[in-house]
């Protein structure tokens, strides 16, 4: 099985065109091919299926298997995958997620795909489409306790759920020791992402993400995205924040009716697996 393996911003993925291909199992796949120990090694699996809606459709698995409605870092590899192996041949399209399809735009630097520019929609603050128990419409800038520390989060749909919690400074060794208590907090029904934040100045911030299915990342599209529009419906940032992780740097903008990322994809090699 031919493949490919790209990063965006860190975040790495194994990409498998499976438009002619019938499985069931690409939960089996994910988590084979993504270990690092035993294989290829990534945070997740794309695979490339066709569409009756959009150009191109996009699966994504979490390296433990599990299904994702969406990943931006995860998109832009897609979208570089598909427009340099000329399945796409143009400069922007369409993808079909299960978050709905996505619009992409291919920027090219000496004629390689270097940038790619995604509207990710509009989100959504409401506890019900988080998949969360809660009596409130909204969970903005509320209290919880996690084991010894007590934080105020926010949370919202974009794409799949995702917390945000501000801080003063990121300790990724608190992180790894409440990111995953958060995720798996008996009030998100399907789990959560967690994003740490730091706010620079109104135009930037850094983010550590604990991502749901994966654990810690050097970088999560959809968690830098939705950092940028909780802590500017919040009054805290911009509506244009340049987000930058561990694994590098995305641009967010923010319009009334949709919210635009865009940063790099970044293909690392390529090769046949054993599956």
């Amino acid at each position: 099985m031919e493949f490919w393996k790209l990063h965006g911003i860190g975040n790495d993925f194994i990409v498998i065109d499976q438009r002619f291909n019938q499985y069931d199992e690409y939960e089996k796949i994910a988590k084979k091919v993504c270990n690092r120990k035993f294989s290829v090694g990534a945070d997740g699996l794309l695979i490339v299926k066709k569409s009756n809606i959009a150009d191109v459709k996009m699966l994504y698995y979490n390296s433990d298997g599990s299904i994702a409605s969406m990943c931006g870092n995860g998109l832009r590899c897609f979208a570089k995958y598909v427009y340099d192996n000329e399945i796409v041949l143009k400069e922007n399209f369409k993808i079909e997620t299960l978050d709905g399809i996505k619009e992409v735009n291919i920027n090219k630097e000496d004629n390689i795909t270097s940038l790619v520019k995604v509207n990710m929609g509009s989100g959504s603050f409401l506890c019900k489409n988080i998949s969360m128990i809660h009596t409130m419409e909204t969970f903005l800038e509320q209290k919880i306790k996690v084991k010894d520390k007590e934080f105020i989060v926010s949370s919202m749909l974009m794409g799949v759920p995702h917390t945000v919690v501000f801080v003063d400074d990121i300790n990724l060794n608190d992180v790894h020791k409440y990111g995953s208590e958060i995720e798996k907090n008996k009030m998100f029904l399907k789990g959560t992402n967690v994003n740490f934040v730091k706010i620079e100045d109104n135009n930037n911030i850094k983010v550590a993400t604990w991502e749901r299915g994966c654990g810690y990342t050097l970088g999560c599209g959809t968690g830098m995205t939705a950092s940028a529009v909780i802590g500017n419906f919040l009054r805290k940032l911009d509506k244009n924040v340049y987000v930058i992780s561990q694994g590098g740097c995305v641009k967010i903008d923010i319009n009334e009716d949709c919210i635009y990322m865009t940063g790099p994809a970044v293909k690392i090699c390529e090769g046949i697996l054993e599956v």
